[in-house]
């Protein structure tokens, strides 16, 4: 790992170790989502999906981080085993949990100390036996081989210096036959000079995300295969900011355009 990736991750872990200490009502309303904590401009909640009527969900491990939800969309069956990467607080483990039943096994991995301890605490409150939670990197899982039915996260790859790395440890840890489905932000088009450092400022999580194309043509030089897109949405920047970049007529031709920042739910099998 070179020195520039390596102060990245670790931004990115002092960050969601200052996250785990604040309420989703906190995030949501601060910086902390994927921005720059301190900086009061973020909307975050225009990233995330509302997962309050999904089976398995706790309250208290939504810290309103995610872009998606991967959990609904991965066709999680009784018994399965379950990795989420990226895991936080615990939320989409949990949803998973309720999929697969006791039967099945959930494993979190997270390289942030406190959201370890946290996403314990909750499973510990919840008296859930299967589900586990794990501190490392997702571009070298603390996993053997072949250990997985079912990958899935929530908006975190792209803030991961090395997607590719990602993506084949998640090759890796998934058996023959098995599958994931990954929520995550990618970029459609070649935003205005100016206008993705500022949409990073507005709503976070923007800086590390690459071109949608990128993103498909890295999972299929993976070796993954039937790549689809389960879902995808828009991430809505408001007039006010696209103003100060194009003029009225690039700003018309801007929002006519497939052209923007989107949310976007990938499946594929190994």
């Amino acid at each position: 790992m070179n020195q520039q990736e390596e102060q990245l991750k670790q931004l990115v872990r002092e960050k969601y170790a200052q996250i785990a200490t604040q309420s989703k009502t906190q995030n949501e309303t601060s910086a902390c989502g994927c921005g720059s904590c301190g900086d009061s401009t973020i909307d975050y909640s225009i990233m995330a999906d509302d997962y309050s009527n999904l089976q398995g969900y706790e309250a208290a491990a939504d810290l309103g981080l995610g872009c998606g939800l991967p959990t609904e969309f991965a066709h999680i069956k009784a018994g399965d085993t379950v990795v989420d990467l990226g895991s936080g607080a615990g939320n989409d483990c949990f949803v998973a949990r309720a999929l697969t039943g006791a039967e099945g096994k959930v494993i979190g991995i997270d390289m942030t100390e406190k959201m370890i301890e946290l996403a314990r605490q909750n499973a510990q409150k919840l008296g859930f036996e299967n589900v586990f939670f794990h501190l490392g990197d997702i571009d070298a899982m603390p996993l053997e081989a072949a250990i997985a039915d079912v990958v899935v996260s929530n908006c975190v790859l792209n803030l991961v210096p090395n997607k590719t790395k990602v993506l084949s440890e998640t090759y890796r840890i998934l058996k023959k036959g098995g599958h994931f489905s990954i929520s995550d932000i990618v970029l459609e088009g070649e935003l205005p000079n100016g206008l993705q450092k500022e949409a990073e400022m507005y709503a976070g999580c923007v800086s590390g995300a690459i071109q949608k194309s990128d993103y498909l043509r890295i999972i299929a030089e993976t070796g993954f295969q039937n790549i689809s897109i389960q879902k995808e949405k828009v991430i809505q920047l408001p007039d006010a900011l696209l103003s100060q970049f194009l003029d009225k007529e690039a700003l018309a031709a801007f929002k006519s355009s497939s052209m923007g920042i989107y949310s976007i739910t990938v499946y594929a099998e190994k």
